[in-house]
């Protein structure tokens, strides 16, 4: 009985524990190559890496495109783009970035990414603040 307990307690505590390094590494890697779209505006490479559930919503590339150029100005255009801080929790990432804008402001970015059936990572989701800012 206590073995299945601590063996429980090791489940739990291993499903909020930080990202496997591997992991962190391919979901960089998709947040970065997305980026890297970005900066040569390129709309079909950028979409590429959105989940599913964000293709339901922009349904094309430059409809996609537009929004983040819109919306989320500091992740399209910025002077630097840094990673911080990841967390997983089953097939699901949450990976910190620190972008400076194009005018030199500094922001906070929290990237989502979920593992598809394909294994691949894809963008769920970024949620963006100025840096400081309460949520």
């Amino acid at each position: 009985m206590r073995i299945a307990a601590l063996l429980v307690a090791f489940v739990i505590a291993l499903s909020a524990a930080p990202a496997c390094a591997d992991d962190v590494a391919t979901a960089q890697g998709v947040i970065r190559a997305q980026e890297q779209a970005f900066v040569r505006d390129d709309a079909s490479a950028a979409y590429s890496y959105a989940a599913p559930a964000i293709k339901e919503i922009f349904p094309a590339p430059d409809i996609f495109m537009a929004m983040v150029q819109n919306g989320y100005a500091p992740v399209y255009r910025h002077k630097s783009f840094e990673f911080g801080e990841s967390k997983s929790e089953g097939n699901q990432i949450a990976q910190h970035v620190h972008i400076v804008d194009a005018n030199g402001e500094a922001w906070e970015a929290l990237y989502t990414l979920e593992q598809q059936a394909d294994g691949n990572y894809k963008i769920t989701g970024c949620s963006l603040l100025k840096a400081g800012q309460a949520v």
